[in-house]
């Protein structure tokens, strides 16, 4: 016999499929051009203008989700590393990989001020900010982290490895991991470490301009 709430279940399999789709379109229109049009990012997920409409209502709620989860995916690897059974330098180092990696910075970078963000939004930032002190303060309480380091450069630091862009994607990350290993040497006492990755070449430096 059919089973009745297999036709209502294969929807919603494909609206959170299409939810995927242009999620991730979004964030590579946004990222790339936080002014572009909302048909752009249905054009990029491959699908039609009133589906992503039936999901969003406006280009600002769209963004509204693109920051949203961001800071979702911040709050899970700042409490991953609060609770992490390796010592407060290793699960910091770890911590800013992640999130380097993850490039939620990008998203804070392009969208900030083009929404009017939730009380949620509001309320999640909030507490990445108290999570960002824990981690600073269990790091400098063990001795491994300068003495001058506020918890307000974290940010900073975090935006500035994502400003770094040269077109591919295997560079960027190379080249953000390189750069975050500076970052952490200058950041830690003991000596220094070998850098991960070669460093940039004139013709992808001067490539970005041209």
């Amino acid at each position: 016999m059919p089973n009745p709430n297999q036709g209502f279940s294969g929807r919603r399999a494909e609206a959170a499929r299409n939810d995927d789709l242009i999620l991730e379109a979004a964030r590579e229109v946004y990222v790339s051009d936080p002014h572009a049009p909302i048909s752009a990012v249905a054009r990029r997920a491959g699908v039609g203008i009133s589906a992503l409409y039936r999901r969003f209502e406006s280009k600002e709620d769209l963004l509204r989700r693109l920051a949203a989860d961001g800071l979702k995916r911040y709050l899970a690897e700042a409490e991953a590393a609060l609770t992490d059974d390796a010592d407060p330098w290793t699960s910091f180092v770890t911590f800013l990989q992640n999130i380097v990696d993850a490039d939620t910075a990008s998203l804070t970078l392009r969208l900030a001020g083009t929404f009017s963000p939730t009380e949620e939004l509001i309320a999640d930032a909030a507490r990445s900010q108290e999570l960002n002190v824990l981690l600073v303060e269990r790091a400098r309480a063990a001795r491994e982290l300068r003495p001058d380091f506020d918890v307000n450069d974290l940010a900073l630091i975090i935006e500035q490895i994502a400003a770094i862009r040269v077109g591919d994607i295997e560079r960027t990350r190379q080249l953000r991991r390189r750069y975050l290993a500076l970052t952490l040497e200058a950041l830690h006492r003991p000596g220094p470490a070998r850098l991960p990755g070669p460093p940039p070449t004139w013709e992808e430096i001067s490539g970005r301009w041209g």
